[in-house]
C-alpha cells in the first residue's frame, strides 16, 4: 500500500473554486467527478501533464491503480473534505482536476480535402454542448465553436456528457460568432446553418468539401445574423403531416446533419 498525502488545504480551497466558470478559465483548469468520468478523460490524456491531481476519499482502493502511473500527483480527502467538493448527494469519493486545452482559433494546416467544423451558436444546455463535442469527435470534426451564450464547455455535466472526448479535438470560444466564420469562409469553409425554415437535408446530393456546421440555440434557434451568412440553411424533417413535438433536440439534430455531411 502507498503512503498517499492528503491534499494540502490551499489546493483544497483551490479546487473547491473551480465550480465557478470565472476560476475555471483564470486558471485554466477544470474539476470533474465520478470514477468513469475520470477514468475516461485519463485514458483520453494527450500528455501527462495536463492532470493536476486525483483526489481520493480516504481508504478508497481505487487510489492504489493510481498511484504509480500519477505517482506526486495523486491526494487523499476526508469524508468532510469530499461533501466540500462533490457537487452530488452522494460523494463518490474520486475526483479529478485537468489542465484546459489550449483555446486558440482553429487553424486549418490543409489546404485542400474535406474538413468539418461544428459550430454552437448560443446553445445553453451543458448536456447538449458536451454530447454535440462527443459527437463532433466520432464523426472526425477539426474543431468546435462556441459562441460568447453557448454553455461552458468545462461545466461538470458538459464534461461529463463529453465522455472523455474534452482532448479529443480542438474546441473554443469565440466573442463574435459571425466574425468567426466570416473568417473561416475566407479560408473556403461553406456556412451551413439548421433552421426550421431551410430546406430538407435529403434533398441535397452533394456538400462542399470545406463546411461549417452551426447547431442554434435550443428555444430560438440559429440567430438571424449567422443565418444571413450560410451558404445553406437546412431542416430534419418530421414523419406526417404534423408533427409531434415541437422539435428535435440539439445535440440529436447535430448528429443527424453531421452523420449526412461526412459519409
Amino acid at each position: 500500500m502507498h503512503d498517499v498525502p492528503p491534499v494540502s488545504k490551499a489546493k483544497l480551497k483551490l479546487y473547491g473554486k473551480l465550480h465557478q466558470k470565472k476560476y475555471r478559465d483564470s486558471e485554466g483548469l477544470f474539476f470533474t467527478e465520478g470514477f468513469r468520468t475520470v477514468s475516461e478523460l485519463l485514458e483520453a490524456l494527450p500528455e501527462p501533464g495536463l492532470l493536476d491531481a486525483l483526489l481520493f476519499r480516504e481508504g478508497e482502493q481505487a487510489a492504489e491503480g493510481f498511484y504509480g502511473s500519477y505517482s506526486g500527483r495523486v491526494f487523499t480527502l476526508t469524508e468532510k473534505e469530499c461533501a466540500r467538493l462533490s457537487q452530488t448527494a452522494t460523494p463518490s469519493g474520486i475526483f479529478g482536476v485537468f489542465r484546459q486545452q489550449s483555446a486558440l482559433p482553429f487553424e486549418p494546416e490543409r489546404t485542400d480535402g474535406s474538413s468539418l467544423i461544428v459550430a454552437l451558436d448560443d446553445v445553453q444546455d451543458p448536456g447538449n454542448a458536451g454530447t454535440i463535442l462527443r459527437t463532433a469527435a466520432w464523426f472526425g470534426a477539426d474543431a468546435m465553436i462556441c459562441s460568447a451564450g453557448t454553455a461552458d464547455r468545462y461545466n461538470a455535466k458538459a464534461v461529463r456528457s463529453s465522455a472523455g472526448s474534452i482532448y479529443a479535438l480542438p474546441h473554443y470560444g469565440v466573442d463574435s460568432l459571425e466574425t468567426e466564420l466570416l473568417r473561416l469562409a475566407g479560408r473556403g469553409y461553406a456556412v451551413i446553418a439548421s433552421s426550421l425554415a431551410g430546406q430538407d437535408f435529403r434533398e441535397f446530393t452533394s456538400w462542399p468539401e470545406k463546411q461549417v456546421l452551426v447547431i442554434g440555440n435550443e428555444a430560438n434557434g440559429v440567430s438571424r445574423p449567422v443565418q444571413a451568412l450560410a451558404g445553406r440553411l437546412v431542416r430534419i424533417p418530421h414523419i406526417g403531416s404534423k408533427p409531434r413535438v415541437e422539435s428535435l433536440n440539439a445535440s440529436v439534430s447535430a448528429a443527424i446533419l453531421m452523420e449526412r455531411l461526412v459519409l
